[in-house]
């Protein structure tokens, strides 16, 4: 895992190349049909898009959504190609007669995408988890959709990354998580990289993690940390310990609900100025009731570095995380079981 993080910016350097004829159609709208690691690629190519490019949709289950134009393209992303829920949407668009394209390493995606004669790019396979192969499934992605702006900016990733950063940030971050429950928030246009982050620390420091959006997140979720004494004069007055007291019937006692949590504000200057605001203010809310609260900012120069120069800091985190608790922070031996399970 730590040589996957150091070598994750020449991932950037590859150039991938379409087999099979892509119609010359100019799609402006995408949806990427993908499973974990598969999908996190096409979530981070929403924020750029949001603005310049087509729209991209993210389909994580079986089949696909209804009314879909023959305008849209179909990528089915599977990096080891044997995707159950990937596969099923793929032959379910074959079987609508849909623009289709694949994105894998091998496996039984491949297969079908050489027997169908389907437009498809195979990814290297260097034996990394599908997690931390983003860099190469975002660049086959640019290509599929043929965004060449974009496919030129991230040609300089390899050069512009720093790792050397990146790591010194994780390392002194995972030293404040360590015991703690991570919950991750953003604005609802970084979504995507609040979703990584929670991802990475599931699958490779093996611990639980949550994250959600302002604005939404302050109209309820807010309110579940809300455990302190209201004045008669206003403000709060933080119990002696982040914990709720309960009487009645059945017994009471007090019930530690809250020492764990450790919330991380994602903060992007080109955030709108009111979703910046509310940030701050919640902040000295959650601060002002005991809770742990740590701002990670995103810098960078463009946006597709600003995205990845963040994502290496959680990935250094959610290593040292795991070597601090004794975890591999390779293999995802639950999702393993489970698939075998199926079977």
């Amino acid at each position: 895992m730590e040589e996957a993080i150091k070598n994750f910016p020449k991932q950037f350097g590859w150039r991938p190349e379409i087999k099979n004829k892509i119609s010359k159609i100019k799609y402006n709208n995408f949806i990427v049909c993908g499973m974990g690691g598969s999908a996190l690629a096409g979530d981070l190519l929403r924020v750029v898009t949001q603005t310049e490019f087509g729209s991209v949709r993210i389909w994580r289950d079986y089949g696909l959504p209804d009314n879909i134009n023959k305008k849209t393209l179909i990528i089915a992303s599977s990096y080891s190609g044997n995707t159950e829920e990937t596969i099923d949407a793929f032959l379910e668009a074959r079987r609508r007669g849909l623009p289709l394209a694949a994105i894998t390493t091998g496996g039984k995606l491949l297969e079908l995408a050489k027997k169908y004669n389907i437009p498809h790019i195979q990814i290297p396979n260097t034996n990394i988890q599908p997690r931390m192969a983003t860099g190469f499934m975002i660049t086959a992605l640019m290509k599929l959709m043929r965004f060449e702006k974009l496919s030129h900016d991230a040609g300089n990733l390899p050069r512009s990354l720093n790792i050397n950063i990146s790591q010194r940030a994780g390392k002194a971050l995972a030293e404040k998580l360590r015991g703690k429950i991570p919950i991750i928030y953003s604005s609802a246009k970084n979504f995507p990289l609040a979703y990584n982050w929670k991802i990475k620390f599931n699958e490779t420091a093996k611990i639980p993690a949550f994250c959600n959006v302002f604005p939404e997140l302050n109209h309820n979720e807010m309110s579940g940390f809300d455990f302190g004494k209201f004045s008669e004069r206003g403000g709060i007055t933080p119990p002696p310990t982040t914990s709720h007291y309960f009487k009645g019937r059945g017994g009471g006692g007090r019930v530690t609900l809250f020492p764990q949590f450790h919330f991380i504000f994602l903060e992007d200057k080109a955030d709108d100025p009111r979703i910046i605001k509310r940030m701050k203010i919640t902040k000295k809310l959650f601060e002002a009731r005991r809770l742990e609260v740590r701002d990670v900012k995103l810098e960078g120069k463009g946006v597709l570095h600003k995205i990845f120069q963040n994502l290496l800091i959680v990935d250094w985190t959610a290593f040292y995380l795991a070597q601090s608790y004794g975890h591999d922070p390779e293999q995802v031996l639950m999702v393993e079981e489970l698939k075998k399970m199926i079977k």
